[in-house]
């Protein structure tokens, strides 16, 4: 017979010894900003729209890409740094196959900066990015602080 192992208390439950928890296992910090996620549905408003009044950076990911997961924290982070002259959205590739079929998405994560109502020439990048990359790309594309 296999011996029971404790477990942490889920959220909200007493523990043997101390206070409750009382906060969420998933609380982040405040101070990232946090990008949306887009769908099939909201893509024309939340993209191609709002690109007519300020460039857009779209982020295509899947929960299971790893490189994604690194490059997630630096998507907040620039959207917060670019203090409303840049907006930065999510759009998860397994529930978007007509985004990812229409604008060619063939590796992840995938960044396209779209303005004036569409998507940049040559912004198409693929793969993991780092903060001065994803600034160099972004300026190359006529978006700076």
């Amino acid at each position: 017979m296999l011996a029971s192992r404790p477990t942490l208390p889920a959220a909200g439950r007493s523990r043997a010894f101390g206070p409750a928890i009382t906060t969420p296992r998933t609380l982040r910090s405040s101070h990232i900003a946090r990008v949306a996620n887009v769908g099939e549905a909201t893509f024309d408003a939340e993209v191609l729209q709002a690109s007519k009044t300020q460039p857009v950076l779209v982020d295509f990911w899947a929960s299971w890409c790893g490189p994604c997961k690194l490059v997630a924290p630096l998507m907040d982070a620039t959207e917060k740094d670019f203090g409303g002259k840049l907006k930065v959205v999510k759009i998860e590739h397994d529930a978007n196959p007509k985004l990812i079929a229409s604008y060619k998405v063939y590796g992840l994560p995938t960044l396209i900066v779209f303005k004036d109502g569409a998507e940049v020439e040559g912004s198409k990048r693929e793969g993991a990015i780092t903060r001065a990359l994803l600034e160099q790309y972004l300026k190359k594309h006529g978006i700076s602080k």
